[in-house]
């Protein structure tokens, strides 16, 4: 069996009540999280001229299947809401991520099915199983990536993983299944560039991704044939997109693996390569030190760390490349004790005081070759005083090795729902956290659509 058929079986054919308990809690987890996270960037830098732009393609009407923009947006036909909705839980960096794929996998899974979900409702359990084998995909292209990130994965994986939940959620026979993986193939773009300069370009990717894995099913729907060997072939998706690959220990563990179970939280919101630093960062402030203190410090760590947020803070810095600096966010941590939404306001990416401690902040290379490794990281600090301090963390805040606090993700979701509709929103969050938790015996998804939409009536 071919790999595109395999992972095509694997997500048309999954059953919800044969997920193990632990991948369905974490499923349902992670939904929320995003839901709220696509609420927040309702709010964000830029949404409102995102949201002009896929207005700009069209509007809906009675004949059109819709979708409405998360955190009160209005309705759109469905593949522009779900470039809007991608963007919108991308943009400000506090989505999940699947550390060992590098893929963040929800967001194009999430942005493409909630808006397949409110313009076509079906079951919650199929949701949920769609959105697992979905995740499965994207993470599972991710794990079989051997050599180190060149096009943005996020983007790309995750545009095949959320053309078969679509597939999924349509009733897509096999055939036109893989004929839609096979325009996703034809779609598939996302350049790290865009991170390499910071550029609000990259949760655009995400967003240009989850618009095209409703495009490839309409297209395959349409009864329009696509290329099959979408991944191995020899200009599949893993000889181009990635330099050397493995899919076969990937595809061997489909149905026993469940991939959503190894997915993190992201605790702040930054470039997840910046979370370690930070976290040490707090640790460090705890122990009494401040920032008038620091004569240097190195955060020292896999080469994936410095190649993701190793760039230098400046005074012109836009939001996207703070979030993806830890000399900025790793000042911030020190100097205030948290990296929060608000952290990143144009007023606050101009401070002298965090400018002036996050020249003083470097990040190194430990000389390890894993091209996917966040860990270990060491933090060695320089007092003023002469004093060395060595700190350091073996596992992400927010991995499966070191969980999330109940109360955190709590107060993540609060910070989130507050931000994106402008006032703290804890009815929502309850009427939000009960429509997830009754979608396994939902009849249908319309619930959860309203409620992400910001109404509550």
């Amino acid at each position: 069996m071919s790999a595109p058929e395999a992972f095509a079986r694997h997500v048309l054919g999954l059953d919800w009540n044969a997920v193990p308990a632990p991948a369905q809690a974490a499923a349902q987890a992670f939904l929320l999280d995003t839901l709220a996270v696509g609420i927040a960037g309702r709010r964000a830098w830029l949404a409102d001229k995102v949201l002009d732009v896929a207005r700009s393609w069209g509007s809906a009407d009675a004949d059109t299947p819709s979708a409405h923009v998360m955190g009160g947006g209005p309705r759109l036909p469905a593949p522009s809401a779900a470039f809007v909705n991608g963007f919108q839980i991308h943009c400000q960096e506090y989505d999940c991520v699947h550390e060992p794929a590098v893929v963040h996998p929800m967001a194009v899974i999430g942005a493409a099915l909630m808006a397949e979900a409110e313009a076509r409702p079906v079951s919650g359990a199929d949701f949920l199983a769609a959105l697992t084998g979905a995740v499965d995909v994207a993470a599972g292209l991710g794990v079989a990536a051997l050599s180190p990130i060149r096009f943005f994965r996020p983007a790309t994986a995750g545009l095949f993983g959320a053309t078969l939940g679509i597939a999924r959620l349509r009733g897509a026979s096999l055939g036109q299944a893989l004929d839609a993986l096979g325009y996703a193939l034809a779609q598939a773009a996302g350049t790290m560039q865009a991170h390499v300069e910071g550029k609000p370009a990259l949760p655009l990717q995400i967003a240009g991704a989850a618009r095209a894995a409703l495009v490839a099913n309409d297209l395959a729907g349409a009864g329009i044939p696509g290329p099959h060997d979408v991944f191995e072939g020899p200009f599949g998706y893993l000889s181009l997109f990635e330099e050397r690959s493995d899919l076969a220990p990937v595809i061997a563990l489909l149905g026993q693996t469940f991939r959503i179970a190894e997915v993190s939280y992201k605790p702040f919101p930054t470039g997840r390569a910046a979370q370690g630093g930070i976290v040490l960062m707090q640790r460090l402030r705890e122990s009494g030190v401040a920032a008038r203190d620091i004569r240097s410090i190195r955060l020292i760590a896999p080469p994936l760390i410095e190649r993701l947020v190793g760039r230098p803070a400046h005074g012109d810095m836009q939001v996207n490349y703070a979030r993806l600096c830890f000399g900025y966010c790793g000042a911030l941590a020190l100097r205030t004790g948290q990296v929060r939404l608000d952290g990143f306001t144009a007023q606050a990416l101009r401070d002298p005081d965090t400018l002036a401690l996050a020249a003083r902040i470097q990040v190194e290379r430990d000389g390890s070759d894993n091209p996917a490794a966040f860990t270990p990281q060491t933090l060695e600090v320089r007092l003023t005083s002469g004093e060395a301090r060595t700190l350091t963390l073996d596992a992400l805040y927010g991995s499966p090795a070191d969980p999330m606090r109940a109360a955190d993700i709590a107060a993540k979701r609060a910070e989130c729902l507050a931000f994106g509709l402008g006032a703290p929103q804890p009815d929502l969050d309850a009427a939000l956290h009960e429509a997830v938790a009754a979608l396994p015996g939902a009849a249908s998804t319309d619930t959860l659509v309203r409620l992400a939409s910001g109404r509550t009536i």
